[in-house]
């Protein structure tokens, strides 16, 4: 007689929308100064190298915290600055676990003289704080508030601008324990901020073809997606970029990436970009295609290691 061991079904799939646990991968920027940028994020963001490789004349190299990658480096050194009024990233943004975490990265980040402060906000949802790194990428730092205490209006997720003042944040949360800890403490993308030509292309692609849904409607200029009810996992707007086409080759952002828990959600997501005849590739264990401003969008399942990083 053969036994069989009981297994637990997979839960099902929603075609529609991507799974409640899919989360942000590290985000790749092109540099121009591959050491300076490397150095920067190292004392500023409080990253280490974690693997690096050269692909012809390029050098990429993946920074983060523990095993987490946050960052790519491409090192293209030939392409031109970035135009801040074309598509292309608004900012990276890094989640910390708690107030603690957040307070020393900022300091950090503040005591850098490559930083350029942009300002600082209370969200309702998270409190954030935002830089510029030095080749003009922008840069957010922020914790959440928990969930619990989230206000929905009218179907919208209740997020504001309300002032958060620096000083009195840092006189209350900063720690020299937390600062001497630097990249010991966890880290991650916890979201990515675009800049598009065009906010209903942005959400037939994001939203319709890759399936985010939306979290916030309404707001000028902007809309804000997410998985899982998350307050969001992509953002676009056209503050900067209104009209922009597709982006010229320059500095600055290379790949937004996404992770969805396995095979059968890359398989789901495959099937509405058939329907929608969008182009992409599939090497198995992720998928790779281009929005409407040529950013490269890859869709991986769970276990991508540095080294597939470096690969893409």
């Amino acid at each position: 007689m053969t036994m069989t061991t009981p297994t637990t079904p997979a839960a099902p799939v929603e075609e529609a929308v991507l799974a409640p646990t899919t989360a942000m991968d590290a985000v790749t920027l092109h540099v121009g100064d591959l050491e300076g940028m490397s150095a920067y994020y190292a004392n500023a963001i409080a990253m280490e190298p974690l693997e690096e490789r050269s692909r012809g004349r390029q050098v990429h190299r993946v920074l983060g915290r523990g095993t987490t990658p946050m960052l790519r480096l491409v090192h293209t050194p030939d392409l031109p600055t970035v135009d801040p009024r074309q598509a292309g990233l608004f900012h990276t943004a890094f989640l910390f676990d708690d107030a603690t975490s957040l307070s020393a990265t900022v300091y950090r980040a503040a005591q850098d003289p490559r930083s350029r402060f942009v300002g600082s906000s209370d969200h309702l949802v998270s409190e954030a704080f935002y830089f510029t790194d030095p080749e003009g990428n922008g840069i957010e730092l922020y914790t959440d508030r928990d969930r619990d205490l989230w206000l929905h209006r009218d179907g919208n997720l209740v997020m504001g601008t309300e002032y958060l003042d620096p000083n009195a944040y840092l006189r209350t949360h900063l720690s020299q324990e937390a600062v001497d800890a630097g990249p010991a403490l966890a880290g991650r993308v916890g979201h990515v901020h675009l800049q598009v030509g065009d906010i209903a292309a942005a959400e037939s692609f994001y939203l319709d073809a890759l399936g985010f849904e939306a979290t916030v409607r309404g707001y000028p200029g902007a809309l804000f997606a997410s998985a899982g009810g998350y307050h969001h996992h992509v953002a676009m707007n056209t503050w900067n970029s209104k009209g922009a086409g597709p982006r010229a080759s320059t500095l600055g952002l290379g790949d937004v990436a996404v992770t969805v828990p396995g095979r059968e959600d890359l398989d789901a997501l495959a099937a509405r970009l058939r329907a929608r005849g969008l182009a992409f590739a599939d090497d198995g264990r992720a998928i790779t295609l281009r929005d409407p401003w040529d950013t490269q969008v890859t869709v991986s399942v769970p276990g991508t290691t540095t080294a597939d990083l470096l690969a893409r």
